[in-house]
């Protein structure tokens, strides 16, 4: 894996970090000249790049652009490749991608945060760039108590704001059960997305084990005690609180966040916090792969399969230990929705698959799941954890 992993970190630094997104529409340079403004122009555009079977960006001169989410991710990826390589080369791209994330963070929240690098117009609303959210927030943060560790700089100053855009920007307030925050700071509480509640808490999570502010590590726990009251029988999560409020039902790799961040929680908090909770949603995540590691797009259909599941799931196998599951579901990526080179496509259709490379989407993910997987199998295998 060493290799395919090294290879998809070269395809994006030979583009410098940037490329295409999955809803970039709207960066259309065809669609900014034209006179109007309208939803149903920015929806057109955006759902035809998001779902035409080919690659249509350029042809309708879609600009490239870095994000804020994907160059945290391709931070931390360079970290683990100059930890597995020794190539300094590796350590110099992780502090500039730091130093990018630190300069392109969103002003006007109280702390750090960032948001997309795209406008993204849905039905009832227009999120544009200047718009942050918890998600791209809790992994850039991330990016920067791992920058923080290795460098000089204001990396871990940075990031230890990011608790005040959760609390302060997010709405953080008491639920029936636990607490519970926003997904972006313009949401309106009318629901909440609970893989975003789920990666809000992994973000204290990260700043308690860093910094050990004590208030940090008891709003995380709330806010995965109102995660774990919204699970389902089946042991997976809906996409949102109220389900109703989103087409999404329990789709694979965001209950992969969500497995995830309570694994981090008694990772660094509570090794037995939350047994039954995490052994359910792991039982049903176990099914949402099969058993040569293809992912399957949620509980009821195979299809679309996406290499963000991929990802997902290769982070999450590789947190419980399971390492030879996670290698499976890598090499299916690597056979199924790769080049074979290091390039990474975006989803396995049933009839034909979209070999549309996403910066953030699909090269960013895999070079931070390959990292996890490398970094935490080869941790294991020095300890005697696993055999050699």
């Amino acid at each position: 894996m060493r290799p395919t992993f090294e290879d998809t970190l070269a395809y994006a630094r030979e583009r410098d970090y940037t490329g295409w997104d999955l809803y970039d529409g709207e960066s259309s340079r065809i669609l900014r000249a034209l006179p109007v403004d309208s939803k149903w122009l920015n929806l057109a555009f955006q759902q035809s790049v998001r779902r035409s079977p080919v690659n249509v960006r350029p042809l309708l001169f879609v600009e490239q652009r870095p994000n804020p989410m994907g160059t945290a991710l391709f931070s931390m990826a360079n970290l683990t490749a100059y930890d597995v390589t020794g190539d300094e080369r590796y350590r110099a791209d992780a502090r500039r991608l730091a130093d990018w994330v630190v300069e392109n963070q969103v002003d006007g929240y109280g702390g750090f945060c960032v948001g997309h690098s795209h406008p993204l117009q849905g039905l009832s609303k227009r999120t544009t760039p200047d718009i942050p959210g918890v998600v791209g927030t809790s992994w850039a943060t991330k990016a920067l108590i791992a920058a923080g560790d290795r460098f000089d700089g204001p990396y871990h100053e940075v990031a230890r704001s990011a608790a005040d855009f959760v609390f302060e920007s997010l709405d953080y307030g008491e639920a029936p059960t636990g607490a519970r925050i926003d997904y972006k700071a313009t949401d309106t509480g009318d629901h909440y997305t609970l893989n975003a509640n789920a990666l809000g808490a992994r973000l204290l999570v990260d700043l308690y084990d860093a910094f050990g502010d004590a208030t940090h590590r008891a709003r995380a726990e709330r806010i995965l005690e109102y995660v774990a009251a919204q699970q389902t029988d089946r042991g997976g999560w809906m996409y949102r609180d109220p389900p109703e409020a989103s087409h999404l039902s329990m789709d694979n790799f965001h209950n992969g966040f969500i497995v995830q961040s309570f694994l981090r929680y008694r990772e660094v908090c509570d090794p037995e916090a939350f047994a039954t909770t995490v052994d359910d949603a792991v039982a049903f995540y176990r099914e949402l792969f099969t058993a040569d590691g293809a992912p399957h797009f949620d509980e009821s259909n195979v299809y679309p399969r996406d290499v963000h599941s991929s990802s997902q799931g290769a982070i999450v196998f590789s947190m419980l230990g399971e390492f030879d599951r996670a290698e499976t579901i890598l090499r299916w990526a690597r056979e199924n929705l790769s080049d074979g080179q290091g390039r990474f496509f975006h989803e396995q259709r049933r009839f034909y698959t979209d070999r549309t490379t996403l910066m953030r989407w699909c090269q960013a993910w895999m070079a931070y799941a390959m990292g996890e997987y490398l970094r935490r199998s080869e941790t294991a295998t020095a300890s005697g954890r696993v055999p050699a």
